[in-house]
């Protein structure tokens, strides 16, 4: 005999079901939380966790003043995490995939060497895949591996596990650097995002430590209307 879920989740799973079905289309105005507390019968304080998790989630929005509104759901990614664009995807109920562009190893260039911290030359692994969501190019990750830290890397099956998954199975993650701007595409990058090359994209440079050991560096490209990039930073009340 299960139990029934908490009350909060209760109305997350109502509301996720007004968002996700098409009901409170984006930028829709969602019932107060005094509305919602009547109508679930429970607390306020309640009704406002509900809330406040799918705004972290990032299915919600406050405006101060106005009201809570459902967001346009933009692909996003966290300035602060690194977290699996699979994971992502599916967690706002869509079709992830991937085509793979590139599996191989090379000989680390001067950008390359500088950037993975090897010397130059050193053999090293590149993999180029573009990431879709519900078949829509959303990004396209160029990735160098230290194969010393990663040797089988490259038999990876990347239809089945992203190369973060990859890389966070073999050395977890301890630190990560990020670097971000905003940039336009040659031709050869907009085709494969299915975009113009005058679409703005965001760049992300990001590279990851497991302990002392620098582990990948990789230039992740978005499509600017396509996707957004989040932090948020949660302190104690002094």
């Amino acid at each position: 005999m299960t139990s029934a879920p908490p009350l909060y989740l209760q109305i997350q799973q109502h509301l996720l079901e007004k968002i996700q079905g098409g009901a409170w289309p984006a930028h829709h105005q969602i019932p107060p939380e005094e509305q919602l507390a009547r109508d679930f019968g429970v607390s306020r304080m309640t009704a406002n966790k509900a809330i406040r998790d799918l705004v972290q989630k990032g299915y919600l929005t406050r405006q101060p003043g106005l009201g809570t509104f459902v967001t346009d759901r933009k692909a996003e990614s966290s300035l602060v995490e690194v977290y699996n664009i699979a994971d992502e995807v599916r967690f706002r109920g869509h079709h992830y995939s991937n085509r793979v562009l590139v599996c191989e190893a090379i000989e680390a260039d001067d950008e390359i060497a500088l950037r993975l911290g090897v010397r130059l030359g050193s053999r090293v692994f590149q993999t180029l895949l573009v990431h879709l969501e519900n078949d829509t190019p959303i990004q396209l990750e160029n990735r160098y591996v230290n194969p010393r830290w990663v040797p089988n890397y490259l038999k990876s099956d990347f239809s089945v596990h992203t190369p973060n998954e990859i890389l966070v199975a073999a050395c977890p993650i301890t630190d990560v650097e990020h670097i971000v701007e905003a940039v336009l595409v040659d031709q050869q990058t907009a085709d494969w995002l299915t975009i113009d090359t005058s679409t703005p994209c965001l760049s992300m440079v990001r590279r990851t430590w497991s302990g002392e050991q620098l582990i990948s560096y990789a230039r992740l490209l978005h499509p600017g209307d396509r996707y957004k990039l989040r932090s948020s930073v949660h302190r104690q009340a002094s």
